[in-house]
């Protein structure tokens, strides 16, 4: 774990010391939906937001790049009977808040109406904000943040001479604060942090480099591995691509290490939330409570983990969120919806609007090594390429890079081939899900063996 420097970390948004503060951040957000009220809109959401980062990334021993950045911004949503009308700023004087009001009120005056436009119903608004510890300053001064940085890059070259050149070590910091209001009385926000390391090397001369990375990223900086750590697996990562064969082209059981695994659960959440639903631009439409995965699969969206990634109580609306299984036993129990989509569908909203929370698929028992070792003969995929997913269709084509099996054990790297399938059948033939659960942002997973699929090479 990262070791923080001896200086006290300062809770700086609850403590007032950054221009404004939670409670300033709070009344601003209230004055602004008294305001579009006494202007005649009907209903009113807004939303005023401050952060604050550094990065610092050292690049062959030498300092690359230093970076500081302070954003704010408010956002207002207006709605005159069922005529919305948006409008934002960066501005927080008095006089450009109302300025603002009154363009998202002339917005609304000229849309049309739209029967599903909204706020949320009452009864779904959280009530409850527990404290989810999503905030832990990092009080990280530039000079101890290139030291960092440093050491990272060090060790991925001390890791192993064949690591020849680096694209960077890079020690992020950031903090920012946000509060919601709506005219039905909802009003809720919170300070959170979120910091990362990382690290990218090449390894190899000439025709035959080959690069890869690493990086950890945490709420509270203190649950990140130790620099040394990442380096090292950047390194490691880095110099097991070296001398990459291709393949002749083949169906094979196809197993997709963690890391690249999670895409897998983007285009699931793609295809069932609101959005491509109401659109019937989804390739699984009208699949609820059906088998939409193998029956290894459990997919559960679990926004009250503390310190998790994508954790709060409510929504981007304010409606409350809560824990629920998404996929149970491979059958679709729930979609991601926010209000205009759940009304677009004639549902109710799941506490959705701006995403998912921590969806997490359950894992399995067997570690990378077992799934290996289940997988027998087959394709590792460590990495993606390439855009080549149909969202309307599920086909599925995309360049990859990894390892070739035989006889459960990898054999040696391979790049330039393509693996091909339809999500919907990826989805049907997952044989097994790995107990390698990883952690790196909102969707954890572990490595997901595919049955069969076609990998074209040479």
């Amino acid at each position: 774990m990262i070791a923080l420097p001896d200086e006290p970390a300062a809770r700086f948004f609850m403590n007032a010391k950054v221009p404004h503060s939670l409670d300033t951040l709070q009344q601003l957000a209230s004055d602004i939906v008294r305001y579009a009220r006494q202007q005649g809109a009907t209903a009113c959401a807004a939303e005023v937001s401050e952060g604050f980062g550094q990065a610092v990334t050292v690049r062959q021993g030498a300092v690359e790049t230093i970076e500081y950045n302070r954003d704010k911004g408010m956002s207002v949503n207006v709605y005159l009977g069922q005529r919305r009308g948006n409008a934002s700023t960066s501005d927080f004087s008095k006089q450009a808040v109302r300025d603002t009001v009154d363009a998202a009120l002339n917005i609304a005056r000229y849309t049309a109406e739209d029967d599903c436009a909204g706020l949320p119903e009452a009864g779904q608004l959280a009530t409850e904000f527990p404290d989810l510890d999503l905030y832990h300053p990092w009080v990280l001064n530039v000079e101890q943040a290139i030291e960092l940085a440093g050491e990272c890059e060090q060790a991925a070259f001390r890791t192993d001479r064949r690591v020849s050149n680096s694209e960077g070590a890079t020690v992020n910091v950031s903090e920012g604060c946000f509060v919601q209001a709506n005219s039905l009385g909802f009003i809720g926000g919170y300070p959170s942090s979120r910091h990362s390391v990382s690290c990218s090397v090449i390894a190899g001369k000439g025709d035959g480099m080959q690069r890869d990375y690493w990086y950890g990223s945490a709420r509270d900086a203190r649950e990140i591995l130790k620099v040394e750590e990442i380096g090292r697996i950047a390194a490691e990562r880095t110099v097991r691509r070296l001398h990459a064969r291709k393949l002749a082209t083949m169906q094979v059981p196809v197993l997709f290490e963690a890391p690249v695994a999670a895409s897998l659960l983007g285009h699931f959440v793609g295809a069932v939330s609101g959005a491509s639903l109401y659109r019937k631009s989804s390739f699984l439409l009208d699949q609820l409570d059906k088998p939409v995965f193998s029956r290894h699969v459990h997919i559960d969206d679990v926004p009250d983990i503390p310190r998790g990634l994508a954790s709060s109580a409510f929504d981007d609306e304010g409606v409350r969120t809560r824990r629920r299984a998404v996929v149970e036993a491979g059958i679709l129990r729930g979609y991601f919806l926010g209000s205009y989509s759940a009304r677009k569908l004639g549902m109710r909203s799941t506490g959705n609007a701006g995403g998912t929370h921590n969806l997490i698929l359950r894992p399995g028992e067997q570690d990378l090594s077992g799934m290996l070792r289940m997988m027998q003969r087959g394709l590792l995929v460590t990495e993606l390429l390439g855009h080549g997913v149909n969202q309307v269709t599920g086909d599925y084509s995309r360049g990859a890079a990894g390892f070739w099996v035989e006889r459960g054990e990898i054999q040696y790297p391979v790049e330039e081939i393509t693996i091909a399938g339809n999500l919907k059948d990826m989805y049907q033939q997952i044989a097994a899900v790995g107990s390698d659960l990883l952690v790196q942002g909102s969707r954890q997973c572990g490595s997901i063996l595919i049955e069969n699929m076609m990998v074209a090479g040479r």
